[in-house]
């Protein structure tokens, strides 16, 4: 790393958000420096485990459909680009217990938008998919469009299609901190500064560690998935990605790929982190298995079996569960983009598109004004907090 290095974006974190706002700026033929501690795609942020559920159908403000049905345009790109699969097509069941979640919101944003759902009650859910015990209060919206993401390959595929067009990427390079006047960006690092014209700063978990150049209202969490043995019925190609909301808590999970086993999450609850501190293995809480073990037993038995594997990751939630993307208080030429809430993988795509038009040309076609830092000044109820919409 040469002293006077000199680029016109600098990216701290190569992340998803972060990879993907290299690739759209390099294509676009801006020098460009990509920043990770680790060496991406890799275990310590959110998006190893592979698969990330992508949906299209929000309900509230029109901008998550938005984004979502251009992330997906995105993510079919960069399949296309890289030469690798990135998005497999099994469709997406929502399923609620009607006593606590209603998708009433999100089919009637569907139908303004052309996405393509299905309102199904009790006993149609049974009649295609015979291994759910689920009571008749159960209810479900049907995506057959939606899916899942290889969220490791999708990182490793911006990460190729960044260094084709021109980027540079520095791994296992630990930021210690930021400073920033008006058109200039030095970023410290443990290895020496870099300099540049602006800076995305995309730090997901680790956005703690910049403070005070930058305090946010983010809280890291620690979440656990596990995969567990389950039945053919559970398969790929038999089993669509899935959401559950009951009265245990909000769920998310995917079908068996590859033998692997049902993977399920739980989307709230979860241990705060903090940067600096060991994030504690899977197994370590009670918890950790047995809250997703009871949640198979009782709705999906055949995916109960014994837990093949168990994995750590973060969420890094804001206070309302929707993003943050915006410049900085008082630099305008640093770019914000976190607090993804559990819920941001799939839009990675779009969000790397939306921060090279701000980084570019100073503004974005696409809306991000429900992602201002502004809406901290005054009390807000989120739309995406519900239960199954910050999935």
């Amino acid at each position: 790393m040469t002293k006077h290095s000199v680029y016109d974006v600098i990216i701290v974190g190569a992340g998803s958000m972060g990879m993907s706002a290299g690739y759209h700026l390099a294509r676009r033929g801006i020098k460009t420096l990509l920043i990770d501690a680790f060496d991406p795609p890799h275990t310590e942020g959110s998006h190893h485990g592979e698969p990330r559920l992508i949906r299209h159908a929000y309900s509230g403000d029109p901008t998550y459909t938005d984004l979502a049905l251009r992330a997906h345009v995105l993510w079919k790109e960069a399949e296309q680009q890289s030469g690798t699969e990135l998005l497999v097509p099994s469709g997406v069941l929502n399923l609620a217990d009607s006593a606590v979640y209603s998708f009433r919101g999100q089919l009637a944003e569907a139908g303004k938008q052309k996405v393509r759902v299905e309102q199904l009650d009790a006993q149609e859910i049974r009649r295609r998919w015979p291994a759910l015990n689920l009571p008749d209060s159960f209810e479900a919206m049907y995506e057959p469009d939606a899916g899942y993401l290889y969220s490791e390959r999708c990182i490793a595929a911006y990460r190729q299609l960044a260094l084709a067009h021109g980027a540079e990427l520095l791994t296992n390079t630990a930021v210690l901190h930021v400073t920033a006047r008006e058109g200039s960006v030095t970023v410290h690092t443990k290895n020496g500064d870099v300099h540049g014209g602006a800076a995305i700063l995309s730090a997901g978990a680790w956005f703690g560690a910049l403070s005070p150049f930058i305090t946010l209202p983010i809280k890291a969490i620690r979440k656990v998935v596990g995969w567990f043995q389950s039945a053919p019925a559970f398969d790929s190609g038999n089993f669509p990605g899935f959401t559950l909301g009951t009265e245990e808590g909000g769920y998310y999970g995917f079908p068996s790929i590859g033998g692997a086993g049902l993977k399920i999450g739980r989307h709230d609850t979860g241990l705060e982190w903090k940067p600096g501190q060991k994030l504690a293995p899977f197994g370590t809480e009670e918890s950790d298995e047995g809250d997703l073990r009871r949640v198979l037993e009782a709705y999906m038995p055949g995916a109960a079996g014994r837990l093949l594997k168990g994995a750590v990751c973060k969420y890094e939630h804001t206070p309302d569960e929707d993003f943050i993307i915006d410049r900085h208080p008082r630099h305008t030429n640093v770019l914000l983009a976190g607090g993804f809430s559990g819920h941001g993988f799939k839009f990675s795509s779009v969000v790397g598109e939306i921060l090279a038009d701000l980084a570019a040309d100073g503004q974005t076609r696409h809306n991000i004004r429900p992602f201002s830092l502004a809406r901290f000044e005054t009390p807000g109820q989120s739309q995406a907090g519900q239960l199954l919409e910050g999935i």
